[in-house]
């Protein structure tokens, strides 16, 4: 292979909003001195890529645009399916690269074998929303920041170099990196629980905090991330305990509150249970293992098992970056709420039962069974957050107000099966155990296909279209 290169993506399944996302990252990759390949990943269907592809032609780039959608995706999965000549796996390799959050982001590591890859969201934006006054951090923290409302001001938009953040770091060894970057075990976030990251509870503040470890000089850094603004990582009953503390609020879709960094400072780590793939970068030189193709959004999960091995790390890089949340073509909140708590019960049964670590996979014993006491406590948590919405219907102030109120209440009930015991239990018994099977069946055809692509880029390109659009002067 040729010498490694830095390839920037988007993988998305909203082809219609992406084209601001491209042409800002490209405009502060640009004014910083950079001129990577892009590429965009479409989960769209076919209908709505015949729809809003030409919007994507009409994008102004300085850097080349290429994409990866339907009919690219389904050239590559055909020929990798005429290479490995055993029908018996055809179905397994579809499963792998579904349109899914886990198989597009498959497709993102396939294509930039060999190299390294840095991944953005779509409803992510190269500027972060800055405290205008910074405060000192303690000796112990990585970053502070805080939920303010969006129209109280304070706070500044500031452009980053994200790019030479990740060269800075990615595929280095930990004692090459720059002296700014402190060392420890793990980053630990006073607002969430430390190995799934779900909310303890609406906080207005929080910080990251470095546990001390000793982070050898050796390890390679395979992955890194920017810190986050805007709606930071907050999870689905976090969204619901804003919306229900905001007397103003009627669309639960529509946060009022940003969230703004006080200050952060780069940091590496053995272990990183705060992986946020939202701007993202891995060390693809030699292959990674897959992302969970799920549904659910938990596809990142597997990072967090795989870096605890010995001889690789993790980075906080000195840059940050903004969420502005799109909610154009997500779910309703609250089946957002139900997905989130199938993730978060997939999340501690993989991590209890994980055996063993390679180089491109995990291995793990959860067969994907479900107790009733699994299913009673999710029950009996999300019964509470009912309650309150329907209190809170019957102290609203406005009937916009309560009216949003009701239908929320009423969307939650119909995503947990009415609550009814048996039922929920067994739907939810369902869909863990298909979860857990495409997740087993992906592992064990991963290093395969990582095999055969690794090989083949050598001497083809993989298919994809370079976009026809207009590039600046």
């Amino acid at each position: 292979m040729s010498e490694p290169e830095l390839i920037f993506v988007i993988p998305t399944y909203r082809l219609r909003d992406v084209c601001e996302t491209i042409e800002k990252f490209d405009e502060t990759f640009w004014n910083s001195g950079h001129s990577p390949r892009m590429v965009v990943f479409d989960d769209s269907t076919v209908a709505n890529q015949e729809k809003y592809y030409p919007q994507l032609e009409q994008t102004r780039t300085w850097n080349d645009l290429f994409y990866v959608g339907p009919s690219e995706k389904q050239e590559f999965v055909e020929l990798l399916n005429k290479r490995l000549r055993d029908r018996k796996l055809e179905a397994a390799v579809r499963n792998l690269f579904r349109p899914s959050y886990g198989g597009n982001r498959n497709f993102t590591l396939i294509y930039t074998l060999g190299n390294y890859m840095v991944s953005s969201d779509d409803d992510m934006r190269p500027y972060a929303l800055l405290e205008d006054s910074p405060e000192s951090l303690r000796e112990d923290e990585v970053s502070r920041g805080k939920l303010i409302k969006s129209s109280s001001g304070g706070f500044t938009h500031r452009a980053l170099d994200i790019l030479s953040a990740f060269g800075d770091v990615l595929g280095k060894k930990v004692g090459d990196l720059p002296d700014n970057f402190v060392k420890g075990e793990l980053v630990v976030d006073t607002a969430m629980d430390l190995e799934t990251n779900v909310s303890k509870g609406l906080v207005r503040e929080n910080s990251l905090l470095l546990q001390k470890g000793k982070v050898s000089r050796n390890a390679t850094v395979k992955m890194a991330q920017t810190f986050r603004s805007g709606t930071n990582d907050v999870d689905a009953l976090e969204f619901v305990e804003l919306y229900l503390d905001d007397e103003d609020q009627t669309d639960p879709d529509v946060l009022n509150d940003v969230y703004v960094l006080v200050n952060f400072r780069p940091a590496v780590t053995n272990k990183n249970w705060r992986m946020d793939c939202g701007v993202a970068g891995y060390d693809n030189r030699v292959g990674l293992p897959p992302f969970f193709p799920t549904r659910l959004r938990f596809e990142d999960y597997i990072y967090r098992l795989w870096i605890r091995q010995p001889g690789i790390a993790a980075a906080h890089v000195d840059a940050a970056q903004t969420h502005v949340k799109n909610n154009y073509m997500r779910h309703p909140l609250a089946f957002e709420v139900f997905n989130e708590e199938v993730a978060n019960l997939l999340k501690r049964k993989i991590k209890a039962s994980c055996t063993h670590l390679n180089d491109l996979s995990i291995e793990f014993g959860y067969e994907g069974e479900v107790t009733m006491q699994d299913s009673e406590q999710i029950i009996d948590r999300i019964q509470g957050v009912r309650d309150r919405a329907r209190a809170c219907a019957k102290d609203a102030k406005t009937d916009a107000r309560r009216q949003a109120l009701e239908r929320f209440t009423c969307n939650l009930e119909k995503a947990f099966y009415g609550f009814e015991a048996d039922f929920f239990q067994q739907n939810l018994s369902r869909i863990v155990d298909d979860v857990v099977n495409d997740i087993r069946s992906a592992l064990e055809l991963w290093p395969t296909l990582v095999e055969i692509c690794y090989f083949r880029k050598h001497t083809h390109s993989l298919p994809q279209t370079r976009v026809r659009n207009r590039k600046k002067t």
